[in-house]
């Protein structure tokens, strides 16, 4: 598969051009790896308005994916998320989405950006999680009067859970509706020995961060449009153009493009070699008393409590030991592996794990929240004027911010929603002091 931005660009350096054109450090300033970072010069193309190398190159990551378009962003997949809601809602001024409560951050601030209505589908063990099923989502479209214009899952989510996409996207059809995928934490799911990514599953469109558990740089991701959904095509690009910057970055598109080479000859054999790998040290990890969640192969997400220490604790544990996690809360510990990581990477995480005693449980859990009363839209909350207060003086009032940040980007409740006694539990629970509230 052949590398044509990658290629332009190491042309670009050898011929040792007078640039006269951004970036100012003109391919030579004094940070040492400027050389590559160029702007839209000619023959370089044009992000959003794709018609050579870059069309090239994502023509190239398509056939790799099995899509009928792939779309390249240097914003990650917060990006395409925006980009995702406008082509599901464009049209349809009087049309709502049916979303998992698990959604990041990135698909509130679309809601608010495009004026969405937001129906949702309440998560059953952690907000972090939300254990949506085709027969739950069956039952939730036959209640309805009118069928959303698409549901919205996230999958896999930041514990490594994974959601049935076949069953889903066969019951969204049913209904006359999209199904939209955050994948952002499985893009490598196409290459494992049987495809297991949304877009070969039945998914009409899903967002990929290729930086995430492939080799991109950080900031490099795919929208995917499945061969179903061709339509939305069309105006991809336009609705790329309106929520991103006009100066996309030629190091993270060069990044993309070299990969498209590396996914389609090495990367197979290495996943499959590494997730063997993986797979037995989780099995040793169960041995010694751990209890892990999720289905995912690239993600050990161990539930931290249940071996008698909250999970900072067990991440402070490892940074000791010059090993650091992905996410830590009160409740979890998640740490993300791809075949770049070594065997000697993950004995020494089982060995530092190992060295830690079990101690009885910790009783404490997240407290049940229940769906916030929402009085605002997300759009009109956010807009609205705020003020910060104690979240101890919160009680009833009107989230004015677009979230509280229960990292990892993803809240117990959203901007427009009251907070009640259970969600100030939450937050506080979480650490949350302060928010701010509608004055």
């Amino acid at each position: 598969m052949n590398t044509p931005i990658y290629d332009f660009v190491s042309k670009y350096i050898n011929d040792d051009v007078t640039r006269l054109h951004m970036p100012g450090h003109k391919g030579k300033g004094p940070l040492g790896f400027e050389k590559m970072d160029i702007t839209e010069v000619f023959g370089a193309d044009a992000l959003y308005q794709a018609s050579g190398i870059i069309k090239e190159s994502e023509d190239n990551a398509a056939q790799l994916f099995d899509s009928y378009k792939t779309f390249y962003s240097t914003e990650g997949s917060s990006h395409l998320i925006r980009t995702m809601l406008f082509l599901a809602s464009r049209g349809k001024a009087d049309g709502y989405i049916l979303a998992a409560r698990n959604a990041h951050s990135a698909f509130a601030s679309a809601c608010a950006l495009i004026d969405l209505e937001v129906r949702w589908i309440e998560c059953e063990d952690s907000y972090l999680s939300c254990n949506l099923t085709p027969e739950k989502l069956e039952k939730a479209l036959t209640c309805v009067d009118k069928a959303p214009f698409c549901v919205y899952v996230t999958s896999p989510d930041y514990l490594g859970n994974m959601l049935d996409i076949r069953g889903l996207s066969q019951v969204c059809h049913k209904h006359g509706t999209l199904l939209l995928v955050d994948n952002a934490h499985g893009a490598y799911l196409r290459f494992l020995e049987k495809s297991k990514h949304p877009i070969n599953l039945g998914a009409d469109m899903c967002c990929d961060s290729a930086h995430k558990t492939l080799s991109a740089l950080t900031g490099g991701a795919y929208l995917h449009i499945s061969k179903g959904a061709s339509q939305l095509a069309a105006g991809a690009k336009d609705a790329l153009a309106l929520f991103a910057s006009t100066s996309p970055s030629y190091l993270t598109l060069c990044s993309l493009d070299k990969l498209n080479a590396y996914l389609a000859t090495d990367y197979r054999k290495e996943l499959s070699d590494f997730i063997s790998l993986v797979r037995r040290e989780k099995n040793e990890l169960c041995r010694l008393g751990y209890t892990l969640v999720g289905d995912e192969e690239l993600k050990i997400t161990i539930r931290a409590k249940e071996y008698g220490y909250l999970g900072t604790s067990l991440a402070d544990v490892l940074a000791r030991n010059n090993i650091y996690c992905e996410f830590c809360d009160k409740d979890f510990l998640v740490l993300m592996v791809t075949p770049q990581n070594t065997k000697e990477d993950l004995d020494l995480l089982v060995n530092v794990l190992r060295d830690i005693s079990k101690k009885e449980p910790i009783m404490e859990c997240l407290p049940k929240v229940s769906l916030p009363e929402r009085k605002m839209s997300i759009r009109q909350a956010i807009f609205s004027q705020s003020e910060e207060i104690s979240i101890d003086e919160g009680l009833g009032r009107v989230l004015g911010c677009l979230s509280i940040s229960c990292p990892p980007a993803v809240s117990v409740i959203l901007a427009g929603e009251v907070l009640d006694k259970s969600t100030i539990e939450a937050c506080k629970y979480n650490g949350i002091t302060t928010v701010m509230v509608v004055k």
